[in-house]
């Protein structure tokens, strides 16, 4: 694989600092996760939900592949066993509060002196400065609710909602591997290691950076809207006869227009003042979707989309993630990788977004057990059996819960 060779460690629990370690050892990295004395709190995500279910795919997803090692970092000597691992690593992720590493001189300064060339990774909920640098950053919290996105998404007059399981989470995780692979690019022009700083923060305005950019110009926002009041009532949302939902695209500009119309049997409508124009449209937008609306509950899901593709028009089915997992064109795209259950079978796990075409995705190896890898961590990093014995007898490491 692409990264076969880099040893990876990971002194990260939950979400976004894994998930970027799951996408390296995905792609070939020996990532070596150190989880604090009772494993990753994200291994218990269904007990903490109140739900009895033995398996977890959450925790499965971004820990695919990589080796466990229980070490208790609340001593010096499990401070100076991670300082030992780090030694020969090429990168190390961490989403320990910036306040704490130092404290367990474990932070950029202290890991960097160890290994000049190391490329350390904070990922963080609000960067590594100012007044919030050691506040608690989940996505819902620094990704979804402080960036702007929880008030702009929510449609007009509706409450702030939610975002789903690690959907902020994995989009920092994107954005974290990004900056590891331009400082090992840059190592490999210098020799010399370099800092990462990854927040949910800046993660979720640069995601949301085209409406961000706007706020930053023009002080004004335009508000998301419900379906009769689009800003644009052709990029928006139709139910089919048959009660099947679908989303349309329009390109930028107004060359979609006449096919809008041919696709759907308006061509009426493509010369009526109240629509002709993108501005017409939208003063009368009200009007043009109940139009719309009215030609698509009269037709069926594959009637419509015919009509829609034989005019080069962009849309797409709205679907549920079990339509989803079940969609040829995601199953053609490699949407979902097997992985290996540790007893010859294997569990189905969503892919990484990035395909390589001519290397093998479709396995991974086994999600570890806490603690699992150990004795072989350690051997690795040249300890002695005796050594790795004297560490495990006082719990400073543990093999397995």
């Amino acid at each position: 694989m692409l990264l076969k060779g880099l040893k990876v460690i990971e002194y990260a629990t939950y979400i976004a600092a894994p998930g970027a370690g799951g996408l390296l050892a995905d792609w070939g990295a020996d990532v070596i996760k150190i989880e604090p004395p009772g494993g990753d709190p994200i291994r218990r995500f269904f007990d903490t939900i109140g739900a009895d279910i033995a398996e977890n795919p959450v925790f499965d997803l971004d820990n695919r592949g990589k080796r466990s090692i229980i070490i208790d970092t609340g001593g010096d000597e499990g401070r100076d066993l991670v300082r030992r691992l780090v030694a020969d690593a090429d990168i190390f992720i961490t989403n320990v509060r910036p306040g704490g590493l130092t404290r367990a001189g474990l932070d950029y300064a202290a890991l960097s002196a160890v290994n000049p060339a190391l490329i350390y990774a904070n990922v963080t909920g609000y960067g590594l400065e100012g007044p919030d640098v050691d506040r608690a950053g989940f996505d819902v919290a620094a990704f979804w609710s402080r960036s702007g996105w929880a008030r702009l998404t929510a449609p007009k007059g509706v409450d702030p909602f939610p975002i789903r399981t690690g959907v902020g989470d994995h989009i920092c995780s994107l954005a974290t591997v990004a900056g590891i692979l331009a400082a090992l690019h840059s190592r490999s022009l210098t020799g010399k290691g370099q800092h990462v700083d990854a927040s949910l923060l800046r993660a979720g305005t640069y995601t949301l950076g085209s409406d961000m950019s706007i706020q930053m110009r023009f002080g004004r926002l335009a508000s998301t809207r419900p379906r009769l009041e689009a800003v644009n009532p052709l990029a928006n949302f139709f139910q089919c006869r048959d009660g099947r939902w679908l989303t349309l695209l329009p390109r930028q500009g107004t060359a979609d227009w006449p096919g809008f119309c041919a696709a759907l049997g308006l061509e009426r409508l493509q010369n009526d003042p109240r629509f002709a124009t993108s501005k017409a449209r939208r003063e009368h937008g009200a009007e043009l979707v109940g139009l719309m609306d009215a030609v698509f509950a009269s037709r069926d899901f594959a009637d419509i989309a015919e009509s829609l593709d034989a005019h080069d028009l962009v849309w797409a089915p709205v679907q549920s993630p079990a339509e989803t997992v079940a969609d040829p064109q995601f199953l053609a795209a490699g949407g979902i990788t097997q992985i290996a259950d540790g007893a010859g079978g294997f569990k189905a796990s969503p892919s990484g977004p990035i395909r390589f075409p001519g290397l093998d995705e479709t396995t991974k190896p086994a999600v570890p057990a806490p603690g699992q890898d150990a004795r072989a961590v350690l051997a690795d990093a040249g300890f002695s059996p005796e050594e790795i014995e004297a560490l495990i007898g006082k719990s400073v490491v543990a093999e397995r819960l």
